[in-house]
């Protein structure tokens, strides 16, 4: 199990780096006005990036400061959608 956890712990990390570098795409297409790539990227983040990252930390047991980060991630995903026009 403590194998597992770790392993979980690793994606975890990755996938927070994943997101935060799709956040970085989101800014560069905002700036650009490159509404369509920014749309896949916030797409990504949201369908599938998010959702992996609540599913390995729920495997852990989530604490309230990995529900902070996913609100977190969650509302800044919000306020590109927001710039860039795009309503779900």
């Amino acid at each position: 199990m403590v194998k597992r956890s770790n392993r979980a712990k690793t994606a975890i990390e990755s996938l927070k780096k994943q997101i935060n570098e799709h956040f970085l795409k989101i800014e560069e297409d905002i700036a650009k006005n490159n509404s369509d790539l920014g749309r896949y990227h916030i797409k990504e983040v949201n369908k599938s990036l998010i959702t992996a990252l609540e599913k390995k930390i729920s495997f852990l047991g989530m604490s309230d400061e990995d529900s902070k980060t996913i609100m977190g991630f969650k509302r800044r995903l919000e306020e590109y959608k927001k710039k860039l026009g795009i309503s779900d």
